[in-house]
């Protein structure tokens, strides 16, 4: 159903205005956008045109239209043309770091979130996600991030990578960063305390999706080496 069918029902949507707010609100977005029924829809308000929301808002059954109000406001309008159960997704690490940029400077949050966009969700991407993120983990350590390898890590574990191609990519980090680093600073660190918990509890007979339970109660935002609110 494209836009033009809808569009004449936008003006019962509930706005919601989120430029202002600071942490992560998604959740509240999430549990607002569910309790819609089919043919009803919200107007999210944002200073750059909200890219992270349109593949969950999908996934519940919504359509998207969004419109450049000003420089900068977005006005983004999602309609339900139909009810999809939620999957009880809890993917970590949504990206709310972005949000961090439009409180330095409106124009520096739109190029962050255009730029997350183009890197992480635009087609014109020929690796698949799961290696990018495996690429984004390796560069990670090289620059001495580990808060930024832990979470792809936890990503790439989420999106269903195997634990044994992590086996592959520590053996590679002790051969290109050396075993005196791994074993003062990989080894030590939150990723490899992340790796550790999937390689036990995995032994143990735990289902992926009880241990992404774990690892996302572990290692989630409120963890203060690798949260980033």
């Amino acid at each position: 159903m494209s836009y033009e069918n809808w569009k004449d029902k936008t003006a019962d949507f509930e706005k919601i205005d989120v430029r202002k707010l600071q942490g992560n609100f998604f959740p509240g977005l999430k549990k607002k956008a569910e309790s819609l029924k089919a043919g009803e829809g919200l107007v999210i308000i944002q200073s750059f045109e909200p890219h992270p929301l349109y593949e969950v808002f999908e996934k519940l059954g919504f359509e998207h239209h969004t419109e450049k109000i000003a420089e900068h406001e977005f006005h983004a309008f999602f309609y339900r043309s139909e009810v999809i159960a939620g999957d009880d997704d809890e993917t970590p690490f949504r990206p709310i770091a972005l949000l961090n940029y439009p409180l330095i400077d409106e124009d520096l949050g739109k190029i962050a979130v255009d730029f997350w966009n183009l890197t992480w969700k635009s087609e014109k991407r020929s690796l698949p996600y799961e290696m990018r993120l495996l690429l984004s983990l390796a560069n990670a350590v090289g620059a001495g991030r580990m808060r930024q390898a832990s979470r792809e890590l936890i990503k790439a574990y989420a999106r269903g990578v195997d634990s044994a191609v992590f086996d592959d990519v520590f053996e590679l980090l002790a051969w290109n960063q050396g075993i005196g680093f791994f074993s003062s600073e990989i080894g030590p660190s939150p990723l490899f305390q992340a790796y550790k918990m999937i390689k036990t509890a995995e032994k143990r007979g735990k289902e992926r999706t009880e241990i992404i339970e774990s690892l996302t109660e572990k290692f989630g935002e409120k963890n203060p080496e690798v949260g980033v609110q």
